[in-house]
């Protein structure tokens, strides 16, 4: 009897580790799910059959659930990630010493295919801290395993997203719109299309060693996003726009406040253009057509329209 394939996918119960994992089930994997909460995973268990999907503990800062995690894979996947530090969990400790200690471990136990999820951006000379260690991680993971696969997306967009559902909201209770930074270029990418990315590459051997950048079809403008959100909403707010030198003296007052609306580092994100260099190997380089945010992103925030996109009820005249 045929032993069993094991994928192993560090952040798999996250936005995009869902679809890495449901992908991989459908491809016939073992999926393990190391997690700091194994309990916050079990969601992901019907998408596979019996014992095809096992969240187990793990913390990319832990040498040896890391190592435990994946023994006997053939394949791992990194999508480990933060937007912003807390006390517990630094950018330094999760992006670079947690990818490097994913790739060395998987390395030394005869891993076969390792995907390393970047971002655009990853630079270990940004002066963001968010980017600079998204860059060190890439040379990290290189170092022990040079045939690893790099994706970096732009911003990703889907029904569980953390920006264009955030920025509806926002619409909703806010008379205005603010916009920081309303120039800065992004190329959002559908979260499904950056999960076949990720089981294209496995696909492929010629992948190997390499990096992608992965954007949509579209290039937008931070505010033209913002205008897009509220007109598919129905919000008619008026977008202000906010000096930067405001934004970051808010964000310095309020960075400790759990609640914070942006970060400095985030700012200085939000201040460089997110979008796929000239001449970078792609979405089709990968077999995959980009689909535009126009297309999906409609149908997830309709709930933030008035009325919660429900049609109003016609009320008849009496008698007919």
């Amino acid at each position: 009897m045929a032993t069993r394939r094991v994928a192993t996918v560090f952040g798999g119960s996250g936005f995009l580790g869902r679809y890495v994992v449901k992908r991989l089930a459908l491809q016939g994997y073992v999926v393990r799910v190391p997690s700091r909460d194994p309990e916050g995973a079990l969601f992901l268990k019907p998408m596979g059959t019996v014992g095809q999907i096992v969240p187990l503990y793990a913390s990319v800062t832990n040498e040896a659930t890391v190592r435990r995690a994946v023994e006997g894979a053939e394949v791992v996947v990194n999508l480990v990630g933060l937007l912003t530090e807390s006390r517990s969990a630094s950018f330094q400790a999760i992006h670079a010493e947690g990818a490097e200690r994913i790739a060395r471990l998987s390395a030394a136990s005869g891993v076969s295919r390792l995907i390393q999820i970047s971002a655009i951006g990853a630079d270990p000379d940004s002066q963001s801290q968010y980017a600079s260690t998204k860059g060190v991680a890439e040379q990290a993971v290189l170092a022990p395993f040079p045939r690893a696969t790099i994706l970096r997306p732009s911003l990703v967009f889907g029904l569980e997203d953390k920006f264009f559902n955030r920025f509806a909201a926002l619409a909703r209770l806010s008379p205005v719109m603010p916009v920081i930074a309303g120039e800065t270029k992004m190329q959002p990418v559908f979260v499904g299309d950056v999960a076949d990315a990720v089981m294209a590459a496995l696909a492929n051997p010629a992948t190997q060693g390499q990096l992608y950048e992965l954007g949509g079809p579209r290039v937008w403008t931070f505010r033209e996003i913002l205008a897009f959100i509220l007109e598919t909403t129905h919000r008619p707010r008026m977008l202000v726009n906010v000096p930067m030198g405001i934004a970051r003296l808010q964000a310095s007052v309020l960075q400790h406040v759990p609640t914070k609306p942006l970060t400095p580092d985030q700012l200085l994100m939000l201040s460089r253009d997110n979008v796929v260099a000239p001449g970078a190997l792609g979405l089709s380089d990968l077999g995959i057509t980009p689909t535009p945010v126009e297309l999906v992103v409609p149908q997830y925030l309709s709930r933030f329209q008035p009325g919660g996109g429900r049609r109003p009820t016609v009320q008849l005249p009496q008698g007919s």
